[in-house]
């Protein structure tokens, strides 16, 4: 959800109530829940006009409200600890309104990245690697990035090499593990890191931190590293879809993020990103391109990140296929 559907979201939550708007939190992940909630904090005043666009686009039958909620703090705090219970809102209420720190594994996905690299730092990086495959890719990488490049990339190594996770090798992490521990030395064991995670994570490092890491490995196992190169997919990846597919990706993609994507893309992948393009739209979008000045390498990496969890959506769903590759699949 890009940021205009944020707040479109969550004015449409603030307009229907705390009951209501806890029962719609109970089903968000601890990143929607987050991305909501800061939103929500920082709408103090909302245009009549604008609520009733809002739902019209929800087709929700809410009247001409348009007075929401006097002390938004408050509402973000009520409705998420209806939602959430006591602990978990409080967690993310600390994230949202100020900053906080916890000990356990489920945990750790409502921490920010910075957090979550502190309180990991100094445990032995096989440690490190169990817990954070059990975290989502992005977050993981988040993570990463935090640490040293040594640090970063002994870890991935470890994450590359996982064949599941014994509840035995989480248990110096104390606090941290006490959820994930909760059932014992029998409880089975997770399949979770192997080449796939690994490679997904390094595709959201980006380019500079992928190389870099990509060496390392190289150095400590070839066929490790060219394992997790087969299962990578890049921007300029692009290039193997199908036309179909790629005017399913170009009507999720806001035109701004686009742009700068673009600002980083080979040639090729440019042509046929324009050749999939209406022809007043293709021209726009070359205008656009040629008149825009330089851009931060960092924000056309993250625009570029932006389109490829689209892809991977898209793929998951079966919108589009991935052509070539060893199995045939996106991953």
């Amino acid at each position: 959800m890009d940021e205009s559907g944020v707040e479109d979201a969550a004015i449409l939550l603030m307009s229907l109530g705390e009951e209501e708007a806890s029962e719609v939190f109970k089903h968000l992940q601890p990143k929607e829940v987050q991305a909501l909630g800061e939103t929500i904090a920082k709408l103090k005043v909302v245009s009549r006009e604008k609520v009733e666009q809002v739902l019209v686009r929800f087709d929700e039958v809410a009247g001409t409200q348009s007075t929401l909620v006097s002390d938004t703090d408050e509402y973000v705090r009520s409705v998420l600890r209806k939602a959430l219970g006591d602990d978990k809102a409080n967690l993310l209420l600390d994230r949202i309104l100020q900053g906080s720190d916890v000990s356990s594994i489920e945990s750790l996905k409502w921490m920010d990245a910075t957090s979550v690299a502190e309180l990991l730092r100094n445990e032995h990086p096989q440690i490190i690697a169990a817990v954070l495959a059990h975290l989502d890719f992005d977050q993981t990488s988040s993570v990463l990035r935090v640490f040293t490049e040594r640090q970063r990339n002994e870890v991935l190594v470890r994450i590359a090499t996982l064949d599941g996770i014994q509840p035995t090798a989480l248990k110096d992490l104390n606090e941290v593990m006490s959820q994930l521990l909760a059932g014992g030395e029998r409880m089975k064991k997770s399949n979770l890191g192997g080449v796939k995670s690994a490679a997904e994570i390094i595709n959201m490092l980006g380019s500079s931190v992928e190389a870099s890491v990509l060496d390392y490995i190289r150095e400590a196992d070839a066929d490790l590293a060219q394992k997790i190169m087969d299962n990578m997919f890049t921007f300029d990846d692009l290039e193997k879809i199908d036309d179909k597919g790629i005017q399913a990706v170009l009507k999720e993609v806001q035109s701004e993020s686009l742009i700068v994507a673009l600002k980083g893309a080979s040639a090729e992948l440019r042509e046929k990103i324009l050749r999939n393009m209406s022809s007043r739209a293709a021209e726009t979008l070359k205008e656009d391109l040629e008149s825009r000045g330089p851009v931060r390498l960092s924000e056309v990496e993250a625009e570029q990140k932006e389109m490829l969890k689209i892809v991977r959506r898209l793929v998951d769903e079966g919108t589009i296929v991935l052509a070539g590759g060893g199995d045939d699949q996106f991953v």
